[in-house]
């Protein structure tokens, strides 16, 4: 696989389940394929019958492309690792590379500083990085000069199209927007033939929009938050929504007893602590969705919640307290659900 981001699966949609409503007749077109480390899935309802499939296909294709070549972290050539590589210093980014790290910017000051794209070297150095495996704790001098190039809001200026870098050590990873942001460009060109019945799934992250292929809300499964087992926790309704599922589930460590996620906490530099284990958020878009459901695992259910009300946001906490699961969902996402 050439195009690359290369995003742990940290976000599951139950597929099947989404699919099981739907008796594929004709006019439904259904594409797969590799991207950005995982999969991407399209159902789209051509009612006009007039799209071929190959030219979906190839549109598909020709979206993704574009956003690997600019986003991707594994491409040595692509737009992002270029910033990356460069020293202090002011580099000009693309209208949607400058779309994506505008919105981390803006999710990064709305959740208080618990999203940050620039943790990348924190969630590597306690081994959750691609192709590592986290088992021990870093040393705290380790820990102390991975911090001293984290911080969007310390390390990074943006400014129209124009991207500072403050410290030399600084990176972007868009692992938790980037993936979502692939979602938005697929269904952008999935709406340019005029459809308006479909769903869009990159590793998890989606978005929906009118009705499937049966005429009614597409069903969406919210995954238990069970290391080693695939169980649907609890079913979304979704139409005209990005839906994005963060959990620390999947990925950690235990050492004396104690358990370390891959979901880091940029204010502290080691994982968090809380009992929140799974985060799903409905937006306008997938980017956000992406970038939010990172954010509140990260800010766990109390925090999360606080800020999830204030911003009428659509948000579903699970819970852990080593007995049993709690859900909690924010009003708008109740009101969604009703």
């Amino acid at each position: 696989m050439k195009d690359l981001i290369r995003i742990k699966r940290r976000h599951f949609l139950v597929m099947p389940f989404a699919l099981a409503a739907c008796n594929f007749r004709d006019g439904i077109l259904r594409l797969s394929g590799l991207t950005m480390g995982t999969t991407y899935n399209v159902i789209a309802v051509d009612n006009d019958g007039k799209t071929s499939e190959a030219d979906l296909q190839s549109a598909v294709e020709t979206g993704l492309a574009r956003v690997n070549s600019q986003m991707s972290n594994w491409n040595a050539g692509s737009e992002i690792s270029r910033f990356n590589a460069q020293g202090t210093g002011t580099a000009r980014l693309s209208d949607d590379l400058a779309t994506v790290v505008q919105a981390a910017q803006d999710v990064h000051m709305a959740s208080n500083g618990m999203f940050d794209v620039t943790v990348g070297r924190l969630v590597d150095l306690w081994g959750f990085g691609a192709g590592t495996t986290g088992n021990a704790i870093p040393a705290d001098t380790a820990i102390a000069e991975a911090m001293e190039g984290t911080g969007q809001s310390r390390n990074l200026r943006l400014s129209g199209n124009a991207l500072e870098k403050l410290d030399d050590s600084t990176e972007i990873y868009l692992s938790s927007i980037g993936k979502g942001y692939g979602v938005d460009v697929v269904a952008a060109a999935v709406e340019s033939f005029g459809i308006t019945d479909y769903m869009v799934e990159i590793g998890g992250d989606l978005y929906t929009s009118g009705n499937n292929p049966d005429g009614q809300p597409w069903q969406i499964g919210i995954e238990a938050p069970f290391a080693g087992s695939r169980e649907v926790h609890q079913v979304a309704s979704v139409s005209g929504f990005g839906l994005a599922t963060s959990g620390d589930y999947r990925n950690f460590f235990e050492q004396g007893g104690v358990r370390y996620s891959h979901i880091i906490d940029p204010t502290t530099g080691y994982p968090i602590t809380h009992n929140t284990v799974s985060a799903t958020v409905l937006t306008d878009n997938a980017m956000l969705a992406d970038a939010w459901a990172t954010a509140m695992l990260t800010l766990g259910r109390d925090r999360g919640m606080e800020i999830a009300e204030a911003r009428n946001m659509a948000v579903v906490f699970i819970e852990n307290d080593g007995n049993a699961l709690g859900t909690s969902a924010s009003s708008r996402f109740a009101a969604l659900q009703a």
